[in-house]
């Protein structure tokens, strides 16, 4: 290890202070870090400081064997040939673009006569591509106003102009529903469809403003020479394009290309969506996930990420807008961090989608793992009760009853997020007189610990709660605190749930290190605050449905009931033939045995004499 180091060391002592690229070689020569810097020595050096914290920095050290490096120029360059190396050799502790979507683009071929279509292949040959393109539904829309305009043939036949020449090709069914001007056949010239083509290359460019311009002026020149029927004809199309232009501008009109990128990250993931903006419209929009493999600061993602970007859109704008200034120089491109305006808009178009497509994500991988999502609600949970360990096993307890009659509590258990019903647990009130929830909140919740204790004294922390929850306010939690802390000499950490003036949840309370209890705030449309409505809802309706059950029982129970050897199938028969109590009590033992035998008849007669 000494050699190791000794070896390391020296190769960073001789580390210019230039702009360059940076490797990290394993032992079996496997390039398993590639990094930028506009100083070479001084970063490379940070990595092998002693007071590191970043455990994934320490865990990259102790790979390291070699280290191989590039001067560059610039640090503009510097950032392209990370960016290449990544790509190259994917090395393990980089972060790595997961794209797995193959996004369509227009295909315009080298044709005599060019064909214009959607594909997701951009290997044919002899052709040119634009895009590609993000949502499906822009891209049709925009074909749809090309055939509109612009008719261009179809067909896959192989048209030559010695074919046309010599009338090899006839018209098709296209051409009768007005879908093509039947170049094949003469019927449009080969330079106008060439023209035609010209101009859809300029709308796919995102250059419609300019062929509205172009065939509005067109218009008004066939209008001041009286061809107001041809004139009328390119109305139409100027109004098409401009009803288009309406639906996909977004901002006010610019004279150049501008590119917007955003950022949103987690643990392990980072979402940068990139946003291409030309003459005012959108036409390009992506959203793309890179994987975390170290400590990455936003700010070296997104520097990332926008060369990547540019360089696989093949985007030159020279204006880029971020949320955020970034220390990267790209040559002849300025830099804007808007706070106000047209752009800070389109700032926030990237910002709201690039929230959206995390926020996807995450909804997507709970449905395939939803054990992922019951862990992330106990983590949450965790956080904002500042405990030590995952409260996977959480414990609720209500009281129900009506002016202290037929008093009962329930205790609810939910483990890994989850009701645990075969652990739920009901209680009669048994010491309390009276409606004192207090006093009967601390009877149950002695005899359920009391016990547990009692029972599983050798592994107490197999069956203890990593939380209890009372569904009540601070009168409720001080209450378990006592039982639990001063009678039982137990540590659990205890929450309560409280409710507002319209009895509902409005706060999640603890207890603080000095004994106080205070709030703590979560958002209502969080899923933590619905998982824990989610318990105090269950609590309460397993407590009064026993409570409604108890209720029920003790006003149907009869004196029948309180008869050794009578069962419910007896007390049954002998109800539905007497039709009441007192009438069995006043029938004589010969004739209740002739319904129920003289067994049952004489206990039934010596329990009412």
């Amino acid at each position: 290890m000494t050699a190791r180091n000794d070896k390391l060391m020296t190769i960073v002592a001789a580390l210019p202070e230039k702009p360059g690229c940076y490797q990290y070689f394993d032992s079996e020569g496997t390039i398993i870090y590639v990094g930028k810097a506009k100083n070479l020595k001084r970063r490379v050096s940070s990595y092998f400081l002693k007071n590191v914290s970043s455990r994934k920095t320490r865990i990259l050290v102790s790979k390291i064997r070699d280290i191989q490096y590039v001067v560059v120029p610039t640090e503009e360059d510097a950032l392209l040939l990370e960016n290449n190396l990544i790509k190259r050799y994917k090395p393990r502790y980089n972060i790595l673009l997961k794209d797995d979507k193959t996004y369509p683009s227009v295909c315009v071929t080298h044709e005599y006569l060019p064909r214009i279509f959607k594909t997701r292949n951009t290997s044919f040959p002899n052709a040119e591509y634009y895009g590609p393109f993000s949502h499906a539904g822009i891209l049709n829309n925009m074909l749809e106003l090309i055939r509109r305009l612009y008719p261009l043939r179809s067909c896959r036949m192989p048209i030559t102009e010695d074919g046309i020449r010599q009338g090899k090709y006839s018209t098709c069914l296209e051409y009768h529903i007005k879908n093509c001007q039947a170049p094949c056949i003469g019927r449009l010239s080969h330079e106008q469809y060439m023209n035609n083509v010209r101009e859809v290359k300029e709308i796919l460019k995102g250059n419609t403003r300019a062929i509205c311009s172009k065939l509005l002026g067109q218009m008004n020149q066939l209008a001041s020479e009286l061809r107001f029927e041809e004139a009328e004809t390119l109305k139409q199309k100027y109004l098409l394009a401009m009803d288009y232009c309406e639906k996909t501008e977004v901002i006010a009109h610019y004279s150049h290309d501008i590119d917007v990128f955003s950022i949103a990250d987690d643990e392990k993931s980072a979402f940068i969506n990139f946003l291409h903006v030309t003459h005012g419209c959108i036409n390009q929009a992506f959203t793309f996930e890179y994987s975390k493999r170290m400590d990455e600061t936003p700010e070296e993602l997104l520097a990332l990420g926008i060369v990547e970007m540019r360089e696989r859109y093949d985007s030159h704008a020279k204006e880029i807008i971020l949320p955020f200034e970034i220390e990267t120089e790209l040559t002849d491109v300025t830099i804007t961090v808007p706070q106000r305006g047209e752009k800070h808009d389109l700032l926030g178009i990237s910002l709201a989608n690039v929230r959206q497509y995390k926020f996807d994500k995450a909804r997507q991988a709970e449905k395939l793992n939803p054990e992922q999502r019951n862990t992330n609600l106990l983590k949450a949970l965790k956080e904002h009760l500042h405990l030590d360990n995952l409260p996977y096993h959480i414990e609720c307890f209500d009281n129900s009853n009506i002016s202290g009659t037929d008093a009962v509590a329930g205790c609810v258990v939910f483990k890994g997020a989850k009701p645990s019903k075969d652990d739920y647990r009901k209680y009669n009130i048994r010491t309390v007189i009276g409606p004192d929830d207090y006093a009967s909140m601390a009877e149950v919740v002695f005899r359920r610990y009391g016990r547990i204790k009692a029972e599983h004294t050798s592994e107490l922390d197999k069956y203890l709660p990593d939380l209890i929850i009372a569904d009540g306010g601070k009168g409720q939690m001080e209450v378990i605190r006592r039982v639990i802390e001063d009678e039982l000499h137990l540590s659990i950490p205890i929450a309560g749930l409280a409710k507002d003036g319209r009895h509902r949840t409005s706060e999640l309370l603890v207890f603080e290190k000095d004994g106080g209890i205070s709030s703590v705030g979560i958002d209502v449309k969080t899923p933590l605050f619905q998982f824990l409505t989610r318990i105090q809802d269950e609590v309460h309706r397993f407590a009064i449905t026993f409570h409604r059950d108890k209720r029920s029982h003790r006003q149907t129970k009869s004196q029948l009931d309180d008869i050794k050897g009578i069962g419910p199938q007896t007390k049954e028969i002998l109800l539905r033939h007497f039709k009441s109590v007192k009438r069995i009590r006043n029938t004589s033992t010969e004739e209740l045995a002739q319904i129920i035998g003289p067994a049952k008849a004489k206990l039934v007669t010596d329990f009412f004499s």
